[in-house]
């Protein structure tokens, strides 16, 4: 059995002061039924301010919703740079609808600002206790799917958040769902896992491994 062709690509962005490998093990649950889909785990290009081996996409040190939105612009030429080179790496580039990303925390803001504010027309966009907190305009391109899945319990990001960003995604005109899972707090639950892995399916469609 030869190794099979990739033929999507799924993007993990991790939670501040995380590190790629952390969200990989959301991989391994979904290899079986994406077995042409390659995963990329990058770490965040900055140090995470608490210190220790973390690192961060932005600084969350003294952020507040003013300032937030000004925060994720200037990380945006890093994110671009750490996308482009896990895309360009699997030959991808000129096949954006078969890439996508999953973010948790800090890195679904990321990841929902690359969609919202149309830089990245990706196939699917995955996005764990997140929040949509870009700067207008929002001008989304392509034709992106959107998962949002939160816990009600969520102490850090509030799951209203993610109700939000599915209504603001889908009034542009994008397919965006929003899944809230009772008593759940800020992390990702194996129910959490299999609603991300049952989407991307749909997404991409149940892949068959080749043979030589």
């Amino acid at each position: 059995m030869g190794t099979p062709p990739t033929k999507s690509l799924i993007i993990f962005l991790h939670g501040v002061g995380s590190r790629g490998a952390d969200l990989l093990p959301l991989a391994k649950g979904w290899r079986q039924s994406l077995p042409t889909t390659a995963f990329a785990a990058p770490d965040g290009p900055f140090a995470f301010d608490g210190g220790g081996s973390g690192r961060q996409w932005f600084s969350v040190s003294d952020v507040t919703e003013a300032s937030r939105p000004q925060r994720i612009a200037a990380a945006r030429p890093a994110l671009d740079d750490v996308l482009r080179g896990a895309i360009e790496q699997h030959g991808l580039m000129a096949n954006l609808d078969r890439v996508a990303l999953v973010g948790f925390s800090q890195g679904s803001i990321m990841a929902l600002d690359a969609v919202a504010s149309g830089r990245w027309p990706i196939g699917a966009l995955v996005a764990y206790s997140g929040r949509l907190a870009s700067p207008h305009p929002y001008t989304p391109a392509g034709s992106p799917r959107v998962l949002a899945v939160h816990g009600a319990a969520d102490p850090v990001i509030p799951a209203e958040a993610s109700i939000q960003a599915t209504v603001a995604l889908r009034e542009l005109g994008l397919d965006v769902n929003s899944r809230i899972l009772p008593g759940v707090g800020h992390t990702i639950t194996a129910e959490g896992a299999w609603l991300g892995g049952e989407f991307l399916v749909s997404v991409f469609g149940r892949e068959q491994e080749t043979t030589d």
